[in-house]
């Protein structure tokens, strides 16, 4: 194929990076990227296993001399978020990522660009590939389903692995590596109801442009969640409406972007006032967010329905107070980390269907006592508004590891390749390293990555020059372990 990222290094880094974009890889849709993987490994003559969840263990022999040295795991996953702007005819399905580069930085075109996690299981097959590297043994973890759930991960045969230190490679700031994070899961409000028929004239909002983020990473920059904005617009409006649907956001894990909903008022008049209560709002709105958030777009219309399919007045009611009254955002700062959050959750997907409501939420903590506190307020909120609630996709949190080999041997490193300190610290996020601790006893584990921006949006960004830095640290500390003295 014709790459793109050309007068980078790894040159070879970039292609494979490349070549797995080309591979439609979102959540749930990884088995050709799965496949590519494992043809690479017999292709190099190197032992790989997949398991039915399409996640890949790819084994490599330690180099010369490091034969018998402490085994190595490489980590990262293969999945991608599926995000685009409105209006973009990309299939996640069937299309590979159009990749863009411009001043130093791989984008894609008005779609996410999957270097969360592609960068790190790009650098993996580099390292793989590279018959020169010192390196111990290496037992390469390519898993699946990653942002959504950690999926792969907890399918995964760990007796297959025998290292106990691992480099998981899927942060997001060169010059950073994360020692510990915080734990989560998926809590989700569902109810089933009939639909009334109804005629008159529906009063419409969709609000876009709004830049969204990681839920974990970016929840405490002030962003505006169209879900709940969509609820306040909701709450603005006069009595005598009935919801006829209200949809946002696409994954828990993304804050929202974009929302819309229809109310049908039963005369034109009534849905005119509506509508300029909303005008009304609209220039309050742009006062608050466009300062901080440009592409913000606050958009109305009325139109004539006749015989609508609308939710009951009581069900419509429900749907409103849960979305406005749904804790969000975050929740609880530790003063003694430099009042880092420890706690947040994120209403990252409300859909409207035929005769169902479902609400998504992504909580985190790095303290389980407040989580548990997360989830009874969830519970309460659920069931004040008559809704049934349940949870799926728990994973857990990583403790920082006191004495850590692989922490030492990465700030020695990086001071001595580059005469800066590696900086160490948590990350509100969910990294897969709690799994692998949680389980292979006494793992040694440290996550880094190069510098990405706008991850799980349309603006997602690989800084590429960073990739450079984050592999030659990678390369220098795997020679430092292949002469380790046992």
């Amino acid at each position: 194929m014709q790459y793109k990222i050309n007068g980078y290094q790894p040159e070879k880094l970039f292609h494979f990076f490349e070549d797995i974009s080309a591979i439609p890889r979102g959540s749930g849709n990884e088995k050709a990227v799965s496949d590519y993987i494992v043809k690479f490994a017999a292709d190099r003559g190197l032992r790989a296993v997949q398991d039915e969840a399409y996640n890949v263990i790819v084994y490599k022999d330690g180099s010369k001399g490091a034969e018998d040295k402490p085994p190595v795991i490489l980590q990262g996953h293969i999945d991608m978020v599926d995000e685009k702007v409105a209006g973009s005819d990309h299939d996640f399905e069937k299309d590979g990522i159009d990749i863009q580069v411009k001043d130093g930085w791989a984008t894609a075109n008005g779609t996410t660009l999957g270097a969360d996690d592609g960068s790190g299981a790009a650098l993996i097959l580099y390292l793989l590939d590279d018959d020169t590297q010192a390196h111990p043994p290496i037992e390469a973890v390519f898993t699946t389903g990653e942002e959504i759930g950690f999926v792969g991960a907890s399918q995964l045969d760990f007796s297959l692995l025998k290292a106990r230190r691992m480099i998981n490679i899927d942060s997001e700031d060169e010059g950073i590596a994360t020692v510990s994070c915080a734990g989560g899961m998926e809590f989700h409000f569902t109810r089933k109801f009939e639909r009334i028929t109804r005629s008159g004239y529906g009063v419409s909002v969709r609000i876009s442009g709004l830049s969204g983020g990681h839920s974990g990473t970016d929840i405490d920059l002030g962003r505006t969640n169209a879900i709940k904005l969509a609820g306040r617009a909701m709450n603005s409006l006069p009595d005598g409406g009935l919801v006829a649907d209200f949809n946002g956001g696409t994954k828990d894990n993304a804050i929202p972007r974009e929302a819309s909903f229809t109310v049908l008022y039963p005369t034109e008049e009534e849905a005119e006032k509506a509508s300029a209560v909303l005008q009304e709002q609209s220039t309050v709105y742009d006062a608050e967010i466009l300062p901080i958030e440009p592409g913000f777009l606050f958009q109305t219309s009325i139109a004539k329905m006749e015989e609508a399919e609308v939710l009951p007045e009581n069900v419509g009611r429900d749907l409103l107070y849960a979305v406005r009254l749904s804790p969000n955002g975050v929740q609880h700062r530790d003063p003694e980390m430099d009042n880092a959050i420890d706690t947040s959750l994120n209403l990252g997907v409300v859909r409207v269907g035929e005769d169902s409501i479902r609400f998504t939420f992504a909580p985190r903590s790095s303290v389980d006592s407040l989580q548990e506190d997360t989830v009874s307020r969830l519970q309460l909120c659920a069931e004040a508004f008559h809704f049934n609630w349940d949870i799926s996709g728990r994973y857990p949190g990583w403790e920082k590891k006191e004495d850590s080999v692989l922490r030492e041997t990465f700030e020695e490193s990086y001071n001595d390749l580059f005469q800066e300190e590696l900086q160490i610290e948590g990350i509100h996020a969910g990294l897969e390293c709690g799994l692998f601790a949680q389980n292979l006893e006494g793992l040694d584990a440290i996550s880094v990555g190069p510098t990405l921006r706008g991850v799980h949006t349309p603006d997602e960004a690989f800084d590429l020059v960073s990739c450079e830095k984050v592999c030659r640290l990678i390369s220098e500390v795997l020679a430092r372990l292949s002469n380790e003295q046992n």
